[in-house]
């Protein structure tokens, strides 16, 4: 499990390991949107505040980024290691 103060999507079902222990079928994993998602990524979509982008195949659009409502890097955090640096910042 993640260690996340807020988490923004709430998952169901076998989604493998780090012990490279495959995931389960699509039919048997299952991924929502929590509320906090709703409200600080998707609430001002539909009021033209970013671009839109086409898909891989031309078939739709999507948002070229999420107008966030809250700085989810200061909500939940992040540590990473990269080349000749690291990061860590606490929720």
């Amino acid at each position: 499990d993640f260690s996340m103060r807020e988490k923004l999507i709430n998952g169901h079902g076998n989604f493998g390991s780090m012990d490279m222990d495959p995931a389960a079928a699509m039919r048997y994993t299952e991924c929502k949107l929590q509320p906090l998602t709703e409200m600080a990524l998707l609430a001002d979509l539909g009021a033209s505040t970013v671009p839109f982008i086409d898909t891989f195949d031309g078939a739709q659009q999507e948002p070229a980024v999420f107008p966030a409502v809250l700085p989810l890097l200061l909500v939940n955090g992040s540590t990473g290691i990269a080349v000749g640096m690291s990061t860590s910042v606490p929720p």
